[in-house]
């Protein structure tokens, strides 16, 4: 009976032991930033920033979109394993005089996009 036990303890430590191994996948965000023509802005300034009821709960960051209007943020800095969802950002994109406003809903180990038009 006591060797059953120890035989279920330790096949039950080496599973979790296995699921706990798991790779952490990538959390990005991009942004898709399109002018009054729906074509695809190049150069564009776009920031991501983090509000909560308290204000800004950590460092905005910035990027410019490429040739395809794209600017990417990586967030696996901020998300851990077993944490549920990642962030809600507003997003502020620029060019010029022209500027864009959104929101972006980041979730855990998937790429989320969103499009702001300027």
């Amino acid at each position: 009976m006591l060797s059953r036990s120890i035989l279920t303890l330790a096949i039950s430590a080496t599973i979790i032991s296995i699921g706990s191994c798991r790779k952490k996948e990538d959390t990005i965000a991009k942004v898709y930033v399109l002018d009054q023509n729906n074509s695809r802005v190049a150069g564009a300034t776009v920031e991501l920033i983090g509000e909560g009821s308290e204000g800004t709960v950590r460092e905005p960051k910035t990027a410019t979109t490429n040739e395809q209007g794209e600017a990417t943020f990586n967030y696996n800095d901020i998300y851990q394993l077993g944490q549920c969802g990642v962030a809600i950002f507003k997003i502020k994109a620029s060019l010029g005089g022209a500027v864009g406003h959104g929101i972006i809903k980041v979730e855990q180990e998937e790429t989320s996009e969103e499009t702001v038009f300027i």
